[in-house]
């Protein structure tokens, strides 16, 4: 960064920021300092200074026996009070028997799978990311990327390079990192009543203390990574702080002289200024959840108004009015869901006021969350995706909000919230029975203005999303060059398919291609890319996408909107959807001389095309056939590799199919693409443009479709203007013939 430029960010910035910066680096060269005279080291006796001895007499027991450095007595201790006392975790050992015996009845293999998944871990075989089955040991080395065999140094925290990929992939590190894989473990611990399971986190607990000095190495460095692991180390002093008294370590002191450092690291860290998105969020989520999980911790309290003033501040600044996540990101909206969650069910039993306004939150996210998945939960795979949870139970893909889904139907009593029946890691989730409720009619078609997301949907399954949103949150960090991109179900069945996010830093170029608008079901310009990027997670140039117009109905739901990525040229595309007949893609091109402009559509690995005569044939390995005609002059299945990845976990890539379609010729123009709903409606198809209707306010575009069920008029009108149209005024769309009537 320049001299100039760094002086005009810090001219940008308040006075509290200011403060907030210059107190954070004052504490990271003391820290440093402090490291290079006496490294930190993790010590038992400050069990005493962190404990607070009102808190109960087993806890003022537990701190005397401290004092005498009779740490395996204070162990003890500690374990009959986390076992007796009430507990505001989802999870509690008072309420063990309830449901264990409920998930043992309404899953009947819910036993035998757990302990399926268990057994591989004692064996030392995990699940990072995308990348399955991978060998990491009985006791990991916690600072090492075993899928690309490199390994992070030991340095303070400050000085450790963790965005630099010849340390390896930091995600694949940060995965086993959070130990969130103690939940599968305290699961089957519960289930089977095997204690080899408990004795297994527990080992890793103290393997993990002994090579994680504090505050260094690269397990110290991401303060959201801190969060995470502090809340899994909740779940597991749930799960496994019964019984201590057959323990032959102190691990329950361990485990909170550990979690209070990280707290205050947190603390003294938080994500205001430096990536003020979900980082924050999960960071004060961690403080404020686990705080009021631990009163006995002396700064609890706190720590508990920090999160809590961060988690309400963050509730309207990260989360537009329409429930959408700030982000773009259907994963990071995932996460942000399931961090309110968390909040209401701990607030709820810490008798917390301000469990109301997170109620309103979740409900708020949740409803956007059920709109954005399909009707197995499955969710598109828009903007980043890094494949995290936050309760993560093992056995399921991240994109797989089903079991969320249901926990939110339950929390807040909104039975249209769950798709089909709860999976078991509901119950887990909430600590108890999730209901099971009974479906009305199909979730209506939906428009999020403030997202910019147009979400149309039918009653055979059929779901089509239209990206005209803004180009991220910040910086960008998490988006990707979708601008008025499409995803398509039909019928529950993807077919049109955003192809992931594959990597951040490990493999730059990959990153870059992966965001690309090529690799995104939209339309690029003269070869260009309209946004370029700028490392992993900054822009060079980007575009924000705008709807024009939005409408749902009974019969026809439409939208247009437009980007102006490409001026002078510029790209608008409206969507039309026929409920029961089809979905139809007009591409508009306007701009001064010859534009050539290619359309690019990805479709699910399940999914084999053909090409004749223009005309696209789709048929899936589950025999289901669609047809995809469209007006373009150019129609290709594309040959390069590249551009036929899929990568529906980070790090998994997969090949499918996809088809690029354009024409080059002066300005305006259109290309239009229609997918019927049914396979016999793709039988013969064809269209054709027919002369357009020009008014000074209005071009009409005007398409007539062929299928061996009859034909359609398609016409669809385009402002003259895109940068001044009024969407009261807007023309209805209309398909006639196969429907009665155009809507009025």
């Amino acid at each position: 960064m320049s001299l100039a430029s760094s002086f005009a960010r810090l001219s940008a910035m308040s006075s509290t920021e200011l403060r907030f910066r210059v107190a954070c680096e004052a504490r990271k060269i003391a820290g440093r300092t402090r490291h290079t005279v006496r490294p930190a080291l993790f010590d038992r006796r400050t069990l005493a200074s962190v404990l607070d001895p009102s808190a109960g007499p087993l806890v003022a027991q537990a701190i005397a026996d401290a004092r005498r450095r009779d740490f395996l007595s204070a162990h003890r201790a500690l374990s009959v009070h986390f076992s007796s006392r009430a507990s505001r975790w989802p999870v509690q050992p008072a309420r063990r028997a309830l449901l264990v015996d409920a998930i043992r009845r309404d899953y009947p293999d819910a036993t035998r799978e757990t302990r399926r998944r268990a057994d591989r871990l004692v064996a030392g075989r995990h699940d990072l990311l995308g990348y399955h089955d991978v060998m990491v040991g009985e006791l990991p080395d916690w600072h090492a990327d075993v899928v690309h065999g490199r390994r992070a140094p030991l340095l303070h925290w400050t000085r450790v390079p963790y965005l630099d990929p010849q340390l390896g992939d930091h995600k694949i590190i940060w995965e086993l990192n959070r130990h969130q894989y103690w939940l599968t473990l305290g699961t089957a611990s519960w289930l089977t009543g095997d204690r080899q399971y408990r004795d297994t986190a527990i080992a890793h607990l103290e393997d993990w203390i002994a090579h994680n000095p504090p505050f260094q190495g690269i397990n110290w460095t991401s303060m959201l990574e801190l969060a995470f692991r502090a809340l899994s180390w909740t779940w597991a002093l749930e799960f496994f702080a019964a019984d201590g008294s057959a323990d032959t370590t102190p691990w329950l002191v361990d485990l909170l002289v550990s979690l209070d450092d990280q707290l205050s690291h947190i603390s003294d860290n938080l994500s205001r200024y430096f990536s003020p998105n979900t980082h924050l969020t999960g960071e004060a989520l961690a403080l404020y959840a686990v705080s009021l999980a631990f009163p006995e911790l002396r700064r609890s309290a706190a720590r508990a108004s920090e999160g809590r003033e961060v988690l309400l501040a963050e509730s309207t600044r990260q989360i537009h009015p329409d429930g959408g996540h700030a982000e773009l990101s259907a994963h990071y909206h995932r996460y942000t869901t399931d961090f309110y969650l968390l909040a209401v069910m701990v607030a709820r039993a810490a008798g917390d006021p301000a469990g109301a306004a997170f109620e309103r939150t979740a409900r708020q996210t949740a409803g956007y969350l059920r709109a954005l998945a399909d009707d197995r939960g499955s969710l598109p795979l828009i903007g980043d995706d890094d494949g995290g949870q936050l309760f993560n139970f093992g056995g399921h893909p991240s994109a797989d909000a089903s079991a969320s889904l249901a926990a939110a139907s339950t929390l807040l009593n909104e039975p249209a919230l769950a798709v089909g029946s709860p999976r078991e890691d509901a119950y887990w989730i909430l600590g108890r029975r999730a209901e099971h409720v009974r479906h009305g009619g199909p979730i209506p078609s939906r428009v999020f203005p403030q997202t910019g997301y147009f979400i149309s949907r039918d009653r055979d399954g059929g779901q089509l999303i239209f990206d005209a949103g803004r180009h991220g949150f910040l910086n960008g960090g998490h988006a990707h060059a979708d601008a008025l991109s499409v995803v398509l179900c039909v019928a529950g069945e993807a077919v049109l398919i955003d192809p992931g996010t594959a990597t951040y830093v490990n493999d730059l170029k990959l990153r870059d291609h992966f965001r690309s608008p090529r690799m995104h079901n939209t339309v690029v310009l003269n070869g260009r890319e309209y946004a370029v990027p700028r490392g992993p997670f900054h822009w060079h140039t980007q575009a924000d996408a705008r709807m024009l117009v939005a409408r749902t109905g009974d019969e026809v739901d439409f939208a247009v909107g437009t980007h102006d990525g490409y001026l002078p040229d510029r790209h608008t595309r409206a969507v039309v959807i026929v409920h029961g007949i089809g979905w139809l893609i007009v591409d508009r091109v306007t701009g001064a001389g010859a534009v050539s402009a290619d359309a690019w559509w990805h479709l699910h690995p399940s999914w084999h095309a053909t090409v004749r005569d223009g005309v696209i044939a789709l048929r899936s390995t589950s025999g289901r056939r669609l047809g995809f005609t469209t007006t373009a002059r150019d129609v290709a299945i594309v040959t390069d590799p590249a551009f036929r990845m899929y990568a529906p976990e980070y790090g998994r890539i997969e090949h499918g199919t996809t088809i690029r379609t354009g024409q080059a010729a002066a300005g305006p123009f259109t290309i239009a693409t229609f997918i019927p709903a049914t396979a016999t409606m793709g039988d013969g198809l064809a269209m054709v443009e027919l002369t357009p209707t020009i008014t000074p306010a209005w071009t009409t575009c005007h398409f007539a479709i062929t299928t061996r069920q009859g034909d359609l008029h398609a016409s669809v009108a385009f402002p003259a203007d895109e940068t001044q149209p009024s969407s009261q005024n807007w023309p209805q769309p209309c398909i006639e013939q196969l429907v009665q009537s155009c809507v009025e």
